[in-house]
Parts: C-alpha cells; sequence; structure tokens
C-alpha cells in the first residue's frame, strides 16, 4: 500500500527497473544529533588511550593472556572455560592506558568478534604456538583487516614442550601475513599467559603501535560512544557497557542509545565500582536507560529529554515497521501463515539470553545450520529470563524456547506445562547449536534405501478357485517374508511391483521360509505368473538425513 514500509532489497530492485539511483538515509535522528563538536578544530584534539581487541581461536589463551595482565581471573566467571560475551578492561602500564577488548573465539561469535574489530584500534591475534593458525585465527585475521586496523601477533604457550613458533610463523606468511624479519612490517611477540613470560613486551609493542597511529579525541563537549553489550539485570534494570569514543560520559547526562534513552543514573567500571566520568577510550557500564539497547549501537548525549523521547520514539517506530514488513515480527497473522507452509519444515525458535551478544551469537548460528529441505525460523529474540508471554508465544507458534544463562519464571513454567511447550536451558552456547541440529534432523525427510532379503523361483503354478493363482516356488536366496513388498521378474524385466498376499508351506500358513525350502505364494493383486519368473522380497529401511 502506499504508506507500506520495503525492505532494502525491495527498493533496490525497483528503482534498478525504473532507471533511479536509490540512496539510504542514516539511522533517524543522526542530523540533530550531530553536534558543533564535530567540527572541532584539530588542537582541541588530544591523544587517548587505545582499544585493543584481542581475537583468535578458541582456547589459544587470550582471555589468559588479559588475566595474567590484570593480575584478575576472568575465566573463572565463564562457562566451561570459554568466553562467551564481550569483555572490555582497561589496565595501566608505563603510566599510560591501554583498554582492552576480549572477543569470543568460537565461530558461533562471528559477528561479535566482528563488532569487536570494528569498535577498536589495534588486534592482537593470539596464536597458541602448540596448535598454530586454525579456522578461527584466520576469520579474526580477516575481521582486523576488513577494519582497516593494524595487527600484534601474540604466539602464546611458548612455555609447553610442544611449542614451535616458527611453524606458526611459516604458517601466517600463507595468510599473506608477513612479520617483522620475515619480508613484512606486522610486530609479533612470543609471550606465555602462565609464566607471564613476554607478556610486558606484548604490552610495550601495544603502545609502540599506538604512538605510530597517532590516537586522538576530544576531551569536551557531550560524549559520543558504542554499546559493547547490553543485558537486563534484576536489580539494576538495564545496563549497557559503553565504550566511549569522543567527550566525557558524566553521571546525570541524558543519553541515547539505539532506539533507547535515559538519564545515567550510576557509572560502573568493570570491577563494578561506581565512576564519576568517563573519558575518551573508556568502558563503563551505564544504569538509567529505559530499555535494553543493542550491542553496536551508538550513544550520544542530549541535552534536552524531550529531543530524546522524540528520536528514540521514531526509531522504535521504523523498526516496528521493518519487522512487519519483512515478515519477522511474531505477530499471530504471519506465524499463522508460517504454520501453514507444510510443504516446507519449520523449527520456530524463541531465543532469551542475559545479554544482547550472546542473543545475536545463537541466532546467527542457528542461521547457519539450515540447509535446502528445513529452515530455522527465529520468532522472537530478547534479552532477560523466559516470562509467560513467551511460552504462550512458543505455544501459538508451535515454537521451542531456549534459554542461555537465564531461567523461565514460575508462570512460564505453568504455561509451558498446561501448552506442552518445550523449554531448554543452557550455558554454552555450543550445547544450544548441537541441540537444535538434532531437533532439525529429526524434521528432516528421512533417506528411505530399499535392501533385498531373498529371492524365490517359480517352480509351478496352482489355480485354486476363491483364492486365485498361487506360485508354487523354491527360494534360492535369502528369505521370502510374509507381507513383504516383491518385486516380480521375467527374463530380468520388472512385471509387477506389489505384495505377498499369502504365504504357505505345505497348508499352513507361514511368517517366513528360508534359503533351500518350498512353498506357495500369493500376490496380492496380481495373477499372471509363469513358470521360471523371480520373485524378489525386500525392505525398506529408514535413516534420519544429518545435516552438514
Amino acid at each position: 500500500t502506499i504508506n507500506q514500509r520495503l525492505d532494502k532489497d525491495s527498493l533496490i530492485m525497483i528503482c534498478d527497473e525504473f532507471n533511479f539511483e536509490v540512496e539510504f538515509a542514516e539511522q533517524y535522528g543522526k542530523d540533530i544529533l550531530s553536534s558543533e563538536e564535530k567540527e572541532t578544530k584539530k588542537e582541541k584534539l588530544k591523544t587517548r588511550s587505545p582499544v585493543v581487541a584481542v581475537m583468535g581461536h578458541v582456547d589459544h589463551g587470550k582471555t589468559s593472556i588479559l588475566d595474567c595482565i590484570r593480575k584478575s581471573n576472568v575465566i573463572a566467571d565463564e562457562s566451561g572455560g570459554i568466553t562467551q560475551h564481550i569483555g572490555a578492561y582497561q589496565v595501566e602500564f608505563h603510566n599510560k592506558k591501554i583498554t582492552f577488548i576480549d572477543t569470543p573465539g568460537h565461530e558461533a561469535f562471528t559477528a561479535m568478534r566482528a563488532r569487536g574489530a570494528d569498535i577498536t584500534d589495534i588486534a592482537v591475534i593470539v596464536i597458541a604456538a602448540d596448535d598454530g593458525v586454525m579456522p578461527q585465527t584466520i576469520e579474526a585475521i580477516d575481521h582486523a583487516k576488513a577494519a582497516d586496523i593494524p595487527l600484534i601477533i601474540a604466539i602464546n604457550k611458548i612455555d609447553l614442550p610442544d611449542a614451535d613458533p616458527e611453524k606458526v610463523k611459516v604458517q601466517l606468511v600463507k595468510q599473506n601475513v608477513r612479520l617483522q624479519g620475515w619480508g613484512g612490517s606486522v610486530e609479533y611477540v612470543e609471550c606465555s599467559a602462565k609464566t607471564g613470560e613476554g607478556i610486558d613486551n606484548l604490552l610495550e609493542t601495544i603502545l609502540l603501535v599506538a604512538e605510530v597511529e597517532e590516537l586522538s579525541a576530544r576531551y569536551s563537549g557531550n560524549a559520543e560512544g558504542v554499546v559493547v553489550e547490553a543485558k537486563l539485570d534484576k536489580g539494576k534494570g538495564p545496563v549497557a557497557t559503553i565504550l566511549v569514543q569522543n567527550g566525557v560520559l558524566k553521571t546525570g547526562d541524558i543519553v541515547i542509545c539505539g532506539a533507547q534513552f535515559g538519564k545515567i543514573r550510576l557509572l560502573l567500571d568493570e570491577r563494578g565500582q561506581p565512576v564519576p566520568i568517563c573519558h575518551p577510550s573508556g568502558v563503563v557500564q551505564i544504569l538509567g536507560l529505559n530499555g535494553i539497547p543493542q550491542a553496536g549501537d551508538t550513544l550520544n548525549v542530549v541535552l534536552d529529554e524531550k529531543i530524546a523521547r522524540d528520536i528514540t520514539s521514531k526509531r522504535q517506530y521504523i523498526i516496528r515497521q521493518r519487522q512487519i514488513a519483512s515478515g519477522k515480527g511474531a505477530t499471530l497473522d504471519n506465524l499463522f501463515d508460517r504454520i501453514q507452509q507444510s510443504e516446507l519444515n519449520v523449527l520456530n525458535v524463541i531465543v532469551k539470553a542475559d545479554t544482547d551478544g550472546s542473543v545475536e551469537a545463537i541466532c546467527d548460528a542457528l542461521q547457519k545450520i539450515q540447509s535446502k529441505e528445513i529452515k530455522v525460523n527465529i520468532v522472537h529474540k530478547a534479552v532477560g529470563g523466559i516470562v509467560e508471554a513467551d511460552a504462550d508465544l512458543a505455544a501459538a507458534s508451535n515454537a521451542i524456547v531456549i534459554g542461555f544463562h537465564v531461567r523461565p519464571n514460575a508462570e512460564a513454567r505453568k504455561s509451558a506445562e498446561l501448552n506442552k511447550v518445550e523449554i531448554r536451558l543452557y550455558d554454552v552456547i555450543f550445547e544450544a547449536i548441537d541441540d537444535v541440529k538434532k531437533s532439525l534432523e529429526g524434521l528432516l525427510a528421512p533417506v528411505i534405501h530399499e535392501e533385498a532379503i531373498g529371492t524365490a523361483k517359480v517352480k509351478q503354478i496352482f489355480k485354486i478357485s476363491k483364492v486365485g493363482v498361487v506360485a508354487g516356488c523354491y527360494v534360492t536366496e535369502g528369505k521370502i517374508i510374509n507381507d513383504a513388498p516383491i518385486r516380480l521378474f521375467r527374463e530380468e524385466i520388472k512385471i509387477y511391483e506389489g505384495r505377498i498376499a499369502s504365504l504357505k508351506r505345505f497348508q499352513n500358513e507361514v511368517k517366513e521360509v528360508h534359503e533351500g525350502q518350498e512353498c506357495g505364494i500369493v500376490i496380492e493383486n496380481f495373477n499372471d505368473i509363469k513358470v521360471g519368473d523371480i520373485i524378489e522380497a525386500y525392505i525398506k529401511i529408514e535413516e534420519r538425513k544429518k545435516i552438514e
């Protein structure tokens, strides 16, 4: 209709058809928020601390290196010793600050890692000296290159007996990453998070690269930043982790975070301690937003709460319109349509998690495991515990509910029991993905293959009234089973396909006749049997189809 919103692809296609060039506007309100500080002269800019993304393959020691730097233990808080969220920490070395962003290494977190690279100045790629370059290492290097930021290679675990740093260097050359001393300019450090060897060298290298990059920001005026992570805390409400990029963020500031706004009640550092202000390259948690923003949203400080309300309400309206246009909104109308599409097997899923990054990672991984025959449909995704509305929506859409680091409340449990809704709770994302994969394999049409179980040769024909033609047979191979599907061959050509109606040995009806024995066979609805015909019995075997 005239007031209906079209998706991006449709707009490009229609404009192209009529030879129009299409240009997409930035997020609503950007022009209002672009303050005078944007035209700040260079002399007002000051040197800022580098923001470093620590990236690499799972279990190569990224968080262990940060632990060693921070002299704390982050891993203890993570399920299975795996970083499931983006953590942001600030450390001081030689009276200079460095902000670290620890990104998860498993392939399920591609989107989160990409975001980690997009908001940072330097990427430290951690590679285990005993394991070498792995798939997620290559992915991390690609993300850093795409973000056009300098690389530092940290060859970790050099204390292990089977460590081979030279092998890692050779593998990096194959990935077109040329280290210093190997015909390139990429800095590298050999270190051990366990013994602490080379860690100071790594920090010095980071500060050296940051100096070359000449990083700067303005230290006055309204703050601008990026949401690194967002979650719903039971006692505190919506909590967003913010990386400040320009200006100074203070308690009491009115902020817009994507489609949410609020007045900052409290700023907390990485250890949960209150702080009054946050400068560029600093990371703080902010309390006081009216809702949970999305990871990657921009934060802007505004002077007037009315402007904040107007911009966010308009942005929320646009998001709702987009959902309706793309058919992804969880409305009963389109859920009914989806359920009607029975020719396509659909596994409907509702995803609830403790942080926005985890929601995004799970949904991203689920989209990757679909095949041509099957479709994963994310009916609804949100941050927070599983509530009654989630269970009701799952019942209406025939969906399963996946909870990550969250639990259903009493009302949700009752509704799930009443409506027979399955709620699955997980602490490790990989397990959730594996379980959904198994569910999908159950929905895939099974692979059916046939297996011959026996053949019999027709030796004589008997015509019996009220019965029809009985074939006197000799079982030459395997066994013939009563009621089995059969094929009748004459001179190696298939004449008929059907089932055995009756199988007799002498005068008795039997279940099966084995090789070397004689029997009488009546074929269902078929009498044109001749001496010399071959009857082949077979069975159909169903196998569950696997998703690659």
